[in-house]
């Protein structure tokens, strides 16, 4: 038998914990010395420890716990009930990692207000082009919201494109349109492009669309992360004010991806295109 230091020792709890766990009838000692009043647990009672251990991290409450140690939840059952647990702590984890760097884009922003380069935007005409494309909605404008909804429609629309026989024909690209919805409705549809070359086979499972001319675009190259792609989006915004003019239609850019290596953001290379007269 091991004392309740050694116990809770090995079992990575607090002795405070495993008292706790005694007075409330959670999980009793195997033995208490009448005389002391010291408590002695076995290694079985390891196995117990960590069916509550586990339960608390799934986030029930001990009257809860209790319950189902009752009921003998079976090692099967609670294995799938860590691993729902597990996925969506990482997809929380992947969330604030997400919305943690949109903050510090929105911090490196504020740095440097006042300080915007509008010298490097391009004013051109874009003419019209065929690609083929996958949507997919999106709760917001934000870039935290934006790649998890865009980024897994390029693989798949990749694949699409060879089982047809299609064949690209230039840059990757992205657009985006309001969603429908009423006022104050912040979502979008994401499209995820590829210009092409050929025909294209009836249900291909893309779609094949025209993206309309643009007769005045003004445009800048984005450097790095599409996180701080807004701060680039911010000096066209300048740009636009400053020089007479006014942005077209829903006011979104078009993205094109003329550097993208995988997995390598800081070498990425956009060319943002904003539609104006």
């Amino acid at each position: 038998m091991f004392g309740i230091g050694d116990f809770a020792n090995l079992g990575r709890v607090s002795v405070r914990m495993l008292r706790h766990y005694d007075a409330i009838g959670l999980l009793r000692p195997a033995r208490v010395d009448p005389s002391s009043g010291y408590r002695y647990y076995t290694a079985a009672q390891l196995t117990a420890l960590n069916r509550i251990v586990a339960f608390k991290d799934l986030g029930f409450t001990l009257e809860q716990v209790q319950t189902m140690i009752d009921e003998k939840v079976d090692p099967g059952e609670l294995r799938g009930m860590l691993r729902l647990r597990r996925a969506q702590l990482a997809e929380q984890v992947a969330t604030d990692t997400a919305r943690l760097a949109s903050v510090d884009a929105r911090l490196r922003m504020i740095e440097t207000e006042g300080h915007l380069d509008t010298g490097e935007v391009v004013l051109k005409s874009i003419p019209a082009q065929r690609v083929v494309q996958l949507s997919a909605p999106c709760a917001s404008y934000q870039a935290a919201d934006i790649g998890p909804a865009l980024s897994p429609l390029y693989p798949q629309l990749m694949e699409r494109m060879e089982a047809a026989g299609v064949r690209m024909a230039g840059a990757p690209l992205a657009h985006y349109a309001a969603a429908p919805g009423g006022a104050g409705d912040e979502s979008i549809i994401v499209h995820a492009a590829f210009p092409f070359a050929g025909e294209v086979p009836p249900d291909p499972g893309f779609e094949v669309v025209v993206l309309p001319a643009l007769e005045h675009a003004a445009t800048l190259l984005h450097h790095g992360h599409m996180d701080d792609a807004f701060r680039t989006g911010q000096t066209i915004a300048a740009w636009i004010e400053d020089n007479g003019y006014r942005a077209v239609g829903e006011g979104y850019a078009r993205e094109i991806y003329l550097e993208c290596p995988p997995g390598e953001y800081d070498l990425w290379v956009t060319e943002m295109q904003v539609a104006v007269q």
